[in-house]
């Protein structure tokens, strides 16, 4: 489960420039990145960087980062589920949360996202992990995109499913609270019985689990 000694990277010719993808980014490279702009759909973007700084210090946190040059223009992190989120409860090792993706607005239209998913998960060491990714209709970028809740979530549904996720259901109230919330999951192909035991146990808490 060692992180790889060279970063992964594919070069992406983009309409706003080329763009290096590579990851996991070490906190040294990171540092020297100035975050875009546009980087705001969370918190504001330098506030932003200190977040992916902080997952990129974790023992099992990654970072992927989409830059051109030395500006930041996109990035997903992976890390631990919280302990206050119920995919965090015991602290189940070997399950990790896609904490977060992000494109600058500028930078969207030439496959940028798709990249930050394909090259973190080229690496083998996620085949160890169930990665799960909550997608709630509230963060959905619904007006640059000018789709509905329901496309949207079509959108994500494939998007995510490129890399091996599948939808779950669960009944953690925050994805139950919405039809157009979701639980994406990737379930690494080394995942023990155990664990997926483990984690099916998280999934429902009130009721047996359904597939």
């Amino acid at each position: 489960m060692q992180q790889p000694q060279t970063p992964l990277h594919q070069t992406l010719q983009t309409p706003a420039g080329t763009v290096l993808v590579e990851g996991p980014c070490p906190t040294s490279s990171l540092e020297r990145l100035t975050p875009d702009r546009g980087l705001r759909a969370f918190r504001p973007p330098d506030k932003q960087k200190n977040a992916l700084l902080e997952i990129s210090r974790l023992p099992q946190g990654r970072v992927t980062v989409a830059r051109c040059d030395d500006r930041l223009v996109g990035y997903v992190t992976f890390h631990p589920p919280d302990t206050f989120e119920r995919w965090g409860e015991g602290r189940i090792p070997g399950i990790l949360e896609l904490g977060a993706i992000e494109v600058s607005p500028s930078w969207r239209s030439g496959g940028v996202g798709k990249t930050l998913l394909d090259v973190s998960f080229r690496d083998d060491w996620f085949e160890d992990f169930i990665v799960v990714s909550t997608e709630y209709y509230w963060h959905w970028d619904l007006q640059s995109t000018g789709l509905s809740l329901w496309h949207y979530k079509d959108m994500l549904e494939h998007f995510f499913a490129r890399v091996g996720f599948e939808r779950r259901d669960t009944d953690e109230p925050d994805i139950a609270s919405h039809p157009c919330n979701m639980l994406m999951v990737r379930t690494g192909r080394r995942v023990t019985g155990d664990l997926l035991q483990s984690f099916e146990g998280l999934r429902y808490k009130d009721r047996p689990f359904f597939a």
